[in-house]
This record gives C-alpha cells, structure tokens and sequence, in this order.
C-alpha cells in the first residue's frame, strides 16, 4: 500500500467520526503535583487528539488514586471545572472518596448545579457494591446522573488495587440498584476483559467502555454480542489512538460503530451541562 492510498483509507475510515457525533465517555486531565494547578498540556494534547478525530464531546475527571480527604477531591473538581470553563466540548465528572459520606454528597451536589458536571468518577477505594457507596449511589439516582467506576479483572496474584472492582461486584449493585446508571470503565485496561463482560451480561443497567491500551482483535465483537451496542461506550482513557483504532477496526456493523460513538443510551446526561 502507497503512502497516498494509505491516506485516503485513513480519511474513508475516519469519515464515520467526521460524519456522526462522537462522545468520548473516558478521560482525564491532570492537576500538576508541584503547582496545585491545572497541567496544561494534559489538557492541550487531549484537545489536539479530539479535534484530530472530530470528537464532540469528551467526559473528563482528575481522579486520585492515593486515599484523599475532601479538601483534596474539592480542589480537584475545581481544576476540572477551570478546564471545561475554557474548552466548550469538554464535561466534567466530580471525583470523590466515598469514605467520606457528607462531604462526598455536598461534593457531588456542588459540581452538579454549581458547576454543570454530569456524572461522578470513583476509583478503587472500595468495591462498588461496599455498603459504603450506596448513599453515593442513592444520591446519583435522585440526580439521574451516570457514575464511572474504575474496574477490572485482575489476573496478578497481589493486586496494587486490592478494592478494583470487578464484573460480579457491578453485577451485585446492578441487582440492588437496578435503576442506577453505572459504567463499568475500560474493558480494556488490563485483566481478563472476557471475563468482565460475562460478569455483566445478565445486568441491563451496567454498561461500560471500551477505553485502555489493550487492543485484542474480538474485545468489541465479543462485547457486541453480549452486551449490545447500547451498552458500551466511546472511551480512551489516555490512550486516545488505540481506541479510535479499536472502533475503525472492529469487525461489526457501521450502525453498532455509530451507536456506540454517540453513547446513544447516555447522549441525554450531555443535556445538564446545556442547561448550566
């Protein structure tokens, strides 16, 4: 293949973001360690890869992965919400610690209204079926709000995360909380995504994202087929190429390519942040 025909198969393939609307359900920006402040070229290269692949909506946090108090969760929230103040096609999820209840419930409240943020972020502080998440979970539903939860299946004998949840905690919550919007994060970052996804299967109200390095040729046509298109997601989750590839790439349908770029079952959550 020439370089020449190698472009225009490129720019054919890239037709399906250009011509559809695209959310990506899974980044991040980052606070700088030393400063306190926003790491601006977090920011620049996330815009650059989006505008290179007509992205028109990406769904971002400033997660930690270090246990935190509220003062940390709050100050990271507002570094969010100064991103999405000066890039319009940027939406916030409020990062908290459920460990602490009150303050994580005003948290969520504070980036909903004040700030227009349209979901939440947890990471793996705790499994997400622990009784500890329930208020969290409970306040989520009152605000019809979707929450993204960090996940995977390890296959490490000692896991660095030993709260990660995995697809039998996400089927848990789903039979106790069936009516919460839950995503279950990148079946592609790392672990046994086979079984993540037969974990969930039998969960209606679980979807996830395709998001992570991992790039196995079936991850989305094995997903596909369990799951629906509906209930997966456009995510990368730092690895911006690798899922643009995954979705040119996959061998389905270009009806379930543009279901799953236009996150059609959770396009409606974009619509809090019209309303700030």
């Amino acid at each position: 293949m020439t370089e020449t025909t190698f472009t225009q198969d490129y720019e054919k393939r890239l037709s399906l973001f250009k011509d559809n609307f695209v959310v990506n359900w899974h980044e991040h920006v980052w606070e700088d360690s030393q400063s306190g402040k926003l790491r601006e070229n977090s920011l620049d290269r996330l815009r650059k890869s989006a505008e290179a692949t007509c992205t028109d909506a990406v769904i971002c946090s400033i997660p930690l992965s270090k246990p935190c108090i509220p003062d940390d969760f709050s100050r990271v929230n507002r570094l969010q919400y100064e991103a999405c103040q000066r890039w319009d096609k940027l939406y916030g999820l409020a990062f908290i610690h459920v460990g602490y209840t009150k303050e994580a419930l005003y948290e969520i409240e504070k980036c909903v209204y004040d700030y227009g943020f349209v979901g939440i972020k947890l990471y793996h502080h705790y499994f997400i079926d622990d009784p500890q998440q329930f208020a969290v979970i409970e306040k989520c539903i009152e605000l019809d709000i979707p929450i993204l939860v960090h996940a995977g299946k390890s296959v490490q004998l000692r896991s660095t995360q030993p709260k990660l949840s995995a697809g039998h905690h996400f089927a848990n919550i789903a039979r106790l909380y069936p009516e919460a919007n839950i995503i279950m994060a990148h079946i592609g970052g790392g672990g046994d995504w086979q079984w993540q996804i037969k974990a969930i299967t039998d969960s209606p109200s679980i979807v996830t994202d395709i998001s992570g390095s991992v790039v196995d040729a079936p991850m989305i046509e094995d997903a596909i087929k369990r799951l629906g298109a509906r209930r997966i997601l456009f995510g990368t989750d730092g690895s911006y190429e690798a899922g643009v590839g995954k979705i040119l790439g996959a061998n389905i349908s270009e009806e379930d390519k543009k279901t799953i770029l236009e996150g059609t079952a959770y396009r409606r959550f974009l619509n809090r942040r019209a309303r700030k």
